[in-house]
């Protein structure tokens, strides 16, 4: 193990160019570049453990190994080794140099299952690709270019949305779920469950390493620090903002790390939209994607305020009206998003924006004004450690 972190080995970061995503038009565009995320990611590492090695000779005693904490700085060889590791170099997810450390660093591989985690994740793919198969086939994208399109009836015109996030969603689950297979195949980002791990971060609770191939063998595993998608918490949590914990995990977390935490705001609503700004640069310099992710600030403000000054105010029965009816709107809100990311241009997606009379924007900002009318709070006063809400069972996680 490597020494500070629980579970088997210790480091990680994406470089420009050679970690990548597919971009471009290709029907699996799977966004864009990661580098310079893997880059800010080890930078960040190696000036903790600066920091650490300051307050340890400022205090005279060493507190011993930190939980995630490098144990020293990476050379330029460790640095090209991780930056063109073999593994999410073309899809991800994103992992941290500490995870990758870990992974060179297992004191028993031979103890850490992959074959039958990896059937357990892999099982919905074909499902996925299926659908998406069928749904880009019936609802092709390249309609909404066409003239003839825009004389279609409004409800044919609202709907066809529903059927394109459907097809983005079916290719997005199939590329994260195959890219963490490509993970899982190679023991990489396994931890003991008492770990605790979040995508993304890896470990937050501390575990002693075993001490033989028995304990090792002993332990049960998880690969929640590769996760990259929650397909049931996608399609089933109830509000926009819990949406966003569940798309593309391991970047969210990277992006809160040190984007959202940065901002220069202290408002939940402002900080998001910093956020939301820097991920359209990310993604690349279509104004489809600065008009999509500045729309989610406005939602988020939307529902946080409307939510505080009504939901409360049902019994159960209500309640639960309440958020099927919040969750029918958060589908909306993301399909309508989505033509954004996949029409690019500023021209198509304000022409199907404008053809279905920009209802998402207009219904935001009418909720956001009857919540402030009834006096409900600002997101960023609300408590923001409880669990998101969803509305299927938990069975029927795929997991």
């Amino acid at each position: 193990m490597g020494g500070s972190s629980c579970g088997p080995g210790a480091h990680l970061i994406h470089l420009w160019p050679p970690h990548f995503t597919f971009s471009g038009h290709h029907p699996w565009d799977l966004g864009p570049h990661s580098g310079p995320a893997l880059l800010v990611s080890l930078a960040s590492e190696v000036q903790d453990l600066h920091l650490a090695q300051r307050k340890e000779l400022a205090s005279g005693f060493s507190k011993g190994p930190s939980l995630g904490l490098l144990p020293d700085v990476p050379s330029l060889m460790d640095t090209l080794s991780y930056s063109y590791c073999y593994v999410g170099i073309m899809t991800g997810p994103f992992f941290r140099y500490r995870t990758y450390l870990d992974w060179l660093e297992q004191p028993f591989p031979g103890a850490v299952p992959s074959l039958r985690p990896l059937l357990r994740r892999a099982w919905p793919a074909p499902l996925f690709g299926l659908l998406f198969l069928l749904s880009s086939h019936l609802f092709p994208l390249e309609a909404v270019r066409e003239d003839a399109f825009y004389a279609r009836p409004l409800p044919a015109r609202l709907f066809y949305m529903i059927p394109v996030f459907f097809a983005f969603r079916m290719r997005f689950y199939v590329a994260w779920i195959v890219a963490e297979c490509g993970c899982i195949a190679a023991g990489f980002g396994a931890y003991p469950v008492a770990a605790k791990a979040r995508a993304g971060g890896g470990p937050t609770l501390h575990c002693p390493p075993p001490s033989s191939l028995e304990k090792a063998a002993a332990l049960e595993y998880d690969y929640e620090t590769v996760r990259n998608i929650d397909c049931y918490g996608t399609d089933f949590c109830v509000r926009v903002r819990d949406g966003m914990r569940y798309w593309n995990m391991t970047v969210q977390w990277w992006l809160a790390q040190y984007i959202y935490k940065s901002a220069p705001a202290r408002s939940y609503v402002l900080r998001s939209a910093w956020t939301m700004l820097l991920s359209a640069y990310w993604h690349g310099l279509h104004p489809g994607y600065y008009l999509s992710f500045l729309t989610i600030p406005l939602c988020l403000a939307a529902e946080g305020r409307l939510e505080s000054a009504l939901r409360g105010r049902f019994g159960p029965g209500g309640q639960r009206a309440w958020d099927w009816v919040h969750w029918f709107l958060k589908m909306r809100a993301y399909d309508y998003m989505s033509m954004g990311f996949v029409l690019l241009s500023l021209g198509q997606t304000l022409r199907y924006w404008a053809s279905i009379y920009f209802c998402i924007h207009v219904l935001a900002l009418v909720a956001l004004g009857l919540g402030l009318a009834l006096g409900g709070r600002s997101p960023s006063r609300r408590k923001t450690g409880s669990q998101a809400t969803s509305l299927a069972p938990e069975k029927l996680r795929e997991e």
